[in-house]
């Protein structure tokens, strides 16, 4: 499957579609998902084309591995789950939905049924609100 340059994370990147934003630098942008599996699911997108792990270069996957260590971080201090779950998809049969490799990003609280994808679109407002107490958590964190 060739990489579709008109993917919604493409979309995202290049300011076409919204997206609740908690990071961006020079090589990654993190968002929150907008059918979250918890508070604070976040995606971390590179800003290269690749379909998957096996299509992306190492050095856009470094970048992504740190974004997420970094946004990691922010959850951990600002939503304070009891746990977090990092995960990427390859691949329909995996359940990957969206072709355009990302990570995810999904904090765990107290007796949260595990699953994946959430079965609704979170509103906006919700998500606004989660992306600026993360983002804030970085902003503190750098402050440091």
């Amino acid at each position: 499957m060739a990489y579709d340059a008109d993917n919604v994370f493409a979309q995202i990147l290049e300011g076409k579609m919204p997206a609740h934003r908690v990071f961006e630098n020079d090589h990654t942008l993190a968002f929150l998902d907008i059918m979250p599996v918890s508070l604070g699911h976040t995606l971390i997108v590179p800003k290269t084309e690749a379909e998957n792990i096996f299509e992306l270069e190492h050095g856009p996957g470094s970048e992504v591995f740190i974004t997420t260590k970094r946004v990691a971080h922010a959850i951990q201090a600002s939503l304070k789950p009891t746990g977090l779950i990092l995960t990427q998809l390859n691949g329909t049969d995996a359940g990957q939905t969206v072709f355009h490799y990302h990570m995810h990003i999904i904090p765990v609280y107290e007796k949260m049924p595990l699953r994946m994808h959430g079965k609704e679109i979170e509103d906006s407002e919700t998500l606004a609100k989660t992306a600026k107490i993360i983002e804030q958590a970085i902003v503190d964190m750098d402050a440091r």
